[in-house]
Formats: structure tokens, C-alpha cells, sequence
């Protein structure tokens, strides 16, 4: 909905989030192959998973000419000394990725969700990122026990101080240093007062951006959306010239344009129908829905451009693919990217899931016979626990990062032929 407004000015290197329909910061759903994959079925914008600021303090930026990504990565201990990890030269240290961003094709479109308790941790992480996004997004929404232990996520809402001190530093120390936007995510509180007085606090920090998540802080995803407090909100948003989108139960595009127009939002954010299907971003003229054989297609061939962690592929493929489809068993039960490509018949992947397999040390189900077949191999035992874990289903909910597990995995890489070398520190 336009406003006659005056709005708040858009960064060179930010977005404007008036008129979109974006995908919602989800964790599992908000890595690197669900946001390429939103991007190209039509989403204006993509978050990425809340990334908690203490996760990415430490790291260093690499550019990844193989898969022409930027990683952020930082040694891991595997179970070894800092002491013994600092005496290794570089290319002897194990890196655990922490984030991967691919500038080509969504940095220009890419909001990095950050959890943070603190203006200084907050400053110190989002500078590390600010060159490769578009934007700045503060989490303080989460209502898991980790989080607001913490001070962060929905504990924020309950401390506005520190909540604006937070914006504040980052809009001054990042967003006017590297010209993009700093937002922030909320959730509705019991009442409108209580929500109004918010909002009109954060609105004044020189944020760009304020997304609503139409849940209470005990609210759970099965719960329908609360949308009362909406309008109230976006009018609030208005008379400040700062774009307010909506997050909660959004199906579809064509939805999204019609709840913006009912409540008087400027855009839209789609977190769990996303995750079922991404193709639910095309617009009307295109088409109803692609079908889930499509969708899965493109998305496996994306998780092995990028080689996103197998666990993450898993899971999400668990999410796409229907349950009563055949497909559905054996992907699920699968162990490497080589029986998913199998699983689904995409013969033409099959020599890139290979690779990738190589290159993540993920091995591909076998008989025993075939076990039994196998040279003896001197156990590797860190490996062995890595694929263990990799390899176990995750039946869990996914929901948006205001919900979900904070962001605080990571995946070891080791080099190998279709590694790249150059991740060291």
C-alpha cells in the first residue's frame, strides 16, 4: 500500500522493503539453496537464518572461487586444545563454516538475521557481513528458553532499552558506515498499547525496516496469526516513513498482495509454505503451484552447486516431498547426496553427487556385503561422529528463526580434489 508519507531514505546499498513478498528468516529453510532456490521462483527479497553474533565474531571472510561463494568461517576444536589448534599452520587447521553468502546471485537480495543481546557484539558481527548484504535484521522475536536466556530474541521485547540501544549502534556503526538498512523483527504483545508504545520507540532508532510476526511471545505455529494489531502498527510505521511487513500464516504471492492491501502493510513474509514449496513466489500470471518433482529437482542440483550440508539437504528434501509419495521413504532414509540422486532418478546428477559426496566425506548407503568388500580403513573417528550426525533425520519442526533453534551449527570443511584450498586461515 503506498503512503503519502514521507519515507525514511534507503541506503545506497540497501532495500526497500515496500511492495515485497520475501522469504522469512527460517532456521534449516534459510540457508544458502532454500534462499537461491525462493530467489528464482520469484521472492523480492530473502532472509537468511538468525545467526547469533557470538557464532560469527571470530570469523574470516573467504572468497570461494570453487563455488564462487563468500564463507565465513573459524577453526573448530574437534576436540583438540585452542592452545594445539593456534601452534598448526594454517592449512593445517580444520575451518567450520558459519555462513555462506553467494554475492552473483543474492547479495544484492539478501537480509542477514542477527541475534544479539548486546550494541557491541551486535556492532562487532554485523560488520564482518555488512559488504555482502543488504541489510541488517535484529531478531527480537525468539521465544526459545536458549535465546531469551540470553537477553536476546523475545527477551528483547521486554527490555526496549536495550532493544533501541541495539539499533541505534547499528544503524550508526554499520548501516551509515556501509550504506545499507538495519530492520528489526517483532512479535505483537498482549495488548495494542503495549505494542504501540513499542513500535513508536523503535521507529525513532533510524531503522528502515519493522517486521511483525502476528504471534504473542507463548504462541506457537500451529496457532492461527493474530492480525488485529496490524493495521495499528502499519499506520504507526507510516506516519515514522518506515516500511512495515507482515509475517504469519502467508500461503501464497497472491496472498500476500491481499492481506498488504487488507491491513495497510508494505510487504509480506512467506516462512512455512515457502519451506514446502518455493515456488509459491510466482506471481498469478505464472501459474498455480509447480509440482513438487520440479521443485525437488532444482533444489538438489542447487544444494550440490553450493554444497550445502548434507543434513540441511535431508531435512528440507523431508519437508518437499509429500508423505505418501514413494520417493518420500527412500530419500529420507538416505545417507549421501549419491542415494538421493538415485532416490529420484536425476541421473544427469549423478556425477556431481559424487563429488560432492567426496568433497563433504559423506559416504553413500552400502550392503553389508559391500561393507564387508571395503579395505580395513584406519577409523576416523571425529568423521565417523560428523556423518553419524549428519546422517540422523530431523524430525523436528521447522519454523521462522523467531521459533526455531538459533543458528549456531556449523559444518567442518576439509580440503580434498573438489574442495577449495584456499579456506584457511
Amino acid at each position: 500500500m503506498t503512503s503519502l508519507a514521507p519515507h525514511v531514505p534507503i541506503p545506497k546499498h540497501g532495500v526497500d522493503y515496500r511492495g515485497k513478498v520475501v522469504l522469512a528468516p527460517m532456521v534449516r529453510s534459510g540457508e544458502l539453496p532454500s534462499r537461491l532456490l525462493a530467489l528464482k521462483y520469484g521472492a523480492d527479497l530473502v532472509w537468511g537464518p538468525e545467526t547469533v553474533d557470538r557464532s560469527l565474531i571470530g570469523c574470516t571472510r573467504h572468497a570461494n572461487p570453487h563455488l564462487q561463494t563468500v564463507d565465513f568461517t573459524r577453526p573448530t576444536a574437534n576436540g583438540v586444545s585452542q592452545s594445539h589448534i593456534d601452534q598448526l599452520p594454517p592449512e593445517q587447521r580444520h575451518q567450520s563454516l558459519i555462513y555462506r553468502i553467494h554475492p552473483a546471485r543474492e547479495s544484492a537480495r539478501l537480509v542477514f538475521q542477527l541475534g544479539t543481546s548486546r550494541p557491541d557484539t551486535a556492532v562487532a558481527a554485523a560488520k564482518l557481513v555488512a559488504r555482502d548484504v543488504a541489510g541488517i535484521d535484529v531478531n527480537s522475536g525468539c521465544p526459545k528458553p536458549f535465546s531469551m536466556k540470553g537477553g536476546m530474541g523475545a527477551a528483547l521485547l521486554k527490555d526496549p532499552d536495550r532493544l533501541c540501544a541495539i539499533l541505534r549502534a547499528l544503524v550508526t556503526e554499520v548501516g551509515q558506515v556501509y550504506e545499507i538498512g538495519i530492520s528489526v523483527k517483532i512479535r505483537i504483545l498482549e495488548t495494542a498499547e503495549e505494542t504501540r508504545a513499542l513500535v513508536e520507540r523503535l521507529v525513532k532508532t533510524g531503522i528502515t525496516g519493522l517486521t511483525v510476526h502476528c504471534r504473542t511471545t507463548p504462541m506457537r505455529p500451529r496457532e492461527r496469526a493474530i492480525r488485529q494489531q496490524l493495521r495499528m502498527i502499519a499506520g504507526v510505521c507510516r506516519e515514522a516513513g518506515i516500511a512495515c511487513v507482515m509475517n504469519g500464516d502467508v500461503e501464497s504471492r497472491e496472498h500476500a498482495q491481499a492481506l498488504m492491501e487488507e491491513f495497510g502493510v508494505d510487504g509480506a513474509m512467506i516462512a512455512t509454505a515457502a519451506e514446502k514449496n518455493p515456488s509459491c513466489f510466482r506471481t498469478k500470471e505464472e501459474g498455480k503451484l509447480l509440482d513438487w518433482r520440479e521443485v525437488v529437482g532444482e533444489y538438489v542440483k542447487t544444494a550440490l552447486e553450493v554444497h550445502n550440508k548434507w543434513g540441511n539437504t535431508k531435512y528440507l528434501l523431508g519437508q518437499m516431498i509429500p508423505g505418501k509419495q514413494s520417493a518420500y521413504r527412500p530419500v529420507t532414509q538416505s545417507k549421501s547426496y549419491e542415494d538421493v540422486v538415485k532416490a529420484l532418478e536425476l541421473e544427469t546428477l549423478i556425477d556431481m553427487a559424487r563429488d560432492v559426496d567426496q568433497a563433504l566425506q559423506i559416504r553413500p548407503r552400502e550392503s553389508k556385503a559391500e561393507s564387508k568388500k571395503r579395505p580395513n580403513e584406519v577409523p576416523n573417528l571425529m568423521g565417523d561422529v560428523k556423518r553419524s550426525k549428519e546422517n540422523t533425520s530431523d524430525t523436528s519442526e521447522a519454523t521462522d528463526s523467531s521459533e526455531g533453534k538459533l543458528q549456531v551449527f556449523s559444518t567442518t570443511i576439509t580440503p580434498s580434489r573438489s574442495s577449495v584450498p584456499a579456506l584457511t586461515i
